[in-house]
């Protein structure tokens, strides 16, 4: 098994366990049952190249229906999480200026996720913590579809951070830790 094949597996461990386990998402369990996840590691190791990626990761999106959702994943860059901040912020304001806000959402996962506010070791942190630093580009479209068959999207956070308390800082620091020595 190669490094990157690795890293996926890492990746779909920790889309198993705890965005679907714990229902974190709860849209993921189709998208990952379908096969419709596309997921790219990246090498990347400057901004520069790292939005050229994220570009090339709208067009595949464009040019494949069959790809529901892109995971675009640094498993050699921005462990510093300020540093991937700044690569979301970027990111997003560069997709806007490439005709892609409305079409792609993107989101963001990262080993140190911190929401503003909050503390290090609170267990809602794991709601958007992954193995690796991770860029996830969604379809507004199916995104949009999803949420009206969903009774009160606007709780999915609260229920979130309920679950994350329920789950326990402990528990979810392992989960994450096996997922990540997977790769």
């Amino acid at each position: 098994m190669t490094k990157d094949e690795q890293i996926i597996d890492a990746t779909r461990c920790w889309i198993e366990t705890v965005v679907i386990g714990y229902n974190f998402c709860p849209f993921a369990g189709r998208v990952l049952a379908n096969n419709s996840i596309y997921f790219h590691v990246s090498h990347a190791t400057d901004m520069e190249s790292s939005l050229v990626e994220l570009i090339e990761e709208c067009k595949r999106l464009d040019e494949s229906d069959s790809i529901e959702t892109t995971l675009l994943i640094f498993p050699d860059h921005y462990s510093d999480f300020d540093d991937f901040l700044d690569l979301l912020d970027i990111g997003e304001r560069l997709m806007s200026e490439q005709g892609y806000e409305g079409i792609y959402q993107l989101a963001s996962f990262h080993p140190l996720y911190r929401f503003a506010d909050s503390t290090d070791d609170d267990p809602a942190n794991y709601t958007n913590r992954s193995p690796y630093p991770m860029l996830h580009l969604l379809r507004e479209s199916s995104l949009e579809a999803a949420l009206e068959k969903y009774e009160r999207p606007e709780d999915i956070p609260q229920n979130n951070i309920n679950k994350a308390n329920a789950v326990g800082l402990a528990a979810l620091q392992a989960q994450l830790l096996a997922c990540y020595k997977k790769g």
